[in-house]
């Protein structure tokens, strides 16, 4: 499989984001694709020209990402539309026309896909000068995958030798995790923050240097600050390679309704990432909970998030957090893996066969399904039950309640309800207004 070294081929994701971040900045990032090439590039183009750090994505369609090639194909030939970016679909001259003159230095692109078999993806990606994408061997397979966790594992660690070998051509490859996005809600933060570190270290072996570590914005701030600091100190004490950083998703779960409730969430979302010094952030818009926002909603999004990062506070000092509750159990969990053996995709499978790792609420054939989480009455995001995980001594038993089906409703629509009743000033979401942080 050849690869041509590209124009663009001095263009490192990872760096980028590292660079504005050093600076004082936030990278904001929408998740963006449509099927028809020349929208596709209005709507990079959009992003690149936001009045904020952006970067850009391509996000591609749910028939790419099962290798449904001939679904594909058959749809371009209908003209149809598709959700997202057929880069399989289209031939390397359309796409890299696409892209020339947008991406560059100062504007990285990622290609987002939900794959568990992404090979022909990256090698698509790497023939039209682009090197940054996402997922997981475990993130990518479960929870609503259908495909094998050892077939997943092992197509991750082919996909992450070719991209560490694109690397020799003058590419700069950068994998960002999933891992902290598991189930997009009511998944613990320790096993958030335990499988982003696990899936970085399985990066990392198999040869991809630079790595971007994900968390999903859950129910309460204080908790996903401690969230996100656990992260960060692990991968401080366990990456073998420096160069990393850390990217927040706003909520993945069912999303406010109102356009006061969606904007309070992300402005959170933003203070989220300014407070524990994450480097880049995944914006939603105000529409999410209705349909697949438009070009200028996302920019919209993008630089509400960008005024809001300006006058939140800094970083807080962590020293408080370093050894929180989330610290404990994620590093409980990410040391018992790692003592099942030398090689992290063995040991991710062995983790999930004893229920060492068992994501809540996912029906995947090769998860244990013993676990079950809980919103307590602080609104935080517990264990109510911890299965065969190796966290049990540092749970509290006495804060444990099973999960009824009128329970799991509720907690799932927990955010939602919160953020669309909760009484605030709405003119604080107007972009031609100075913005208050939410409170």
């Amino acid at each position: 499989m050849s690869v041509r070294p590209p124009s663009a081929a001095s263009v490192d994701f990872g760096e980028h984001v590292l660079r504005v971040a050093a600076a004082g900045g936030l990278v904001v990032q929408p998740r963006m694709g449509v099927s028809d090439p020349a929208r596709m590039r209005a709507g990079l183009l959009a992003t690149r020209g936001a009045a904020a750090h952006t970067v850009g994505t391509v996000t591609l369609d749910s028939y790419t990402r099962v290798g449904a090639t001939e679904s594909v194909a058959m749809a371009l030939r209908k003209g149809e539309s598709l959700n997202g970016y057929p880069i399989l679909g289209h031939d390397r001259t359309t796409t890299s026309a696409m892209l020339n003159g947008v991406l560059g230095l100062d504007f990285p692109v990622q290609v987002r896909h939900g794959s568990a078999a992404p090979l022909d993806i990256f090698a698509a990606m790497a023939a039209v000068g682009l090197a940054a994408t996402e997922g997981g061997p475990v993130s990518y397979c479960l929870p609503y995958g259908r495909v094998p966790l050892a077939e997943a594992v092992a197509n991750w660690a082919r996909c992450c030798q070719f991209l560490a070998a694109i690397g020799q051509t003058g590419l700069r490859p950068h994998l960002e995790t999933f891992g902290g996005c598991m189930l997009g809600q009511l998944c613990p933060p320790s096993q958030l923050v335990a499988m982003s570190v696990l899936e970085a270290l399985f990066f990392q072996q198999h040869g991809v240097r630079s790595v971007s570590v994900s968390y999903a914005q859950q129910t309460d701030m204080d908790q996903d600050s401690e969230a996100v600091l656990a992260l960060r100190r692990l991968c401080r004490d366990l990456l073998p390679y420096p160069g990393w950083h850390v990217v927040v998703y706003t909520y993945m779960g069912v999303y406010p309704t109102t356009e006061d409730g969606a904007f309070r969430l992300l402005g959170l979302a933003v203070e989220l990432a300014r407070r524990t010094g994450a480097e880049r952030l995944i914006v939603k818009t105000a529409v999410e909970s209705a349909r697949i926002p438009s070009f200028a909603e996302n920019v919209e999004a993008l630089e509400y998030a960008a005024l809001i990062a300006e006058r939140a506070p800094g970083p807080v000092d962590a020293v408080e957090s370093l050894d929180s509750q989330t610290y404990q159990e994620a590093r409980a969990l990410v040391h018992a893996v790692l003592d099942l053996d030398d090689d992290i995709g063995r040991a991710l499978l062995a983790a999930f066969r004893i229920g060492f790792l068992d994501i809540p609420y996912c029906l995947h054939p090769d998860n244990a399904g013993r676990t079950q989480a809980v919103i307590d009455d602080r609104g935080w995001l517990r264990w109510a039950e911890t299965g065969a995980l190796p966290i049990g001594h540092l749970v509290e038993r006495g804060g444990r309640r099973s999960m009824s089906s009128s329970g799991l409703l509720s907690n799932l629509n927990h955010v939602r309800d919160r953020f669309d009743t909760a009484g605030w000033d709405p003119a604080a979401l107007h972009r031609d207004r100075t913005p208050e942080l939410p409170c």
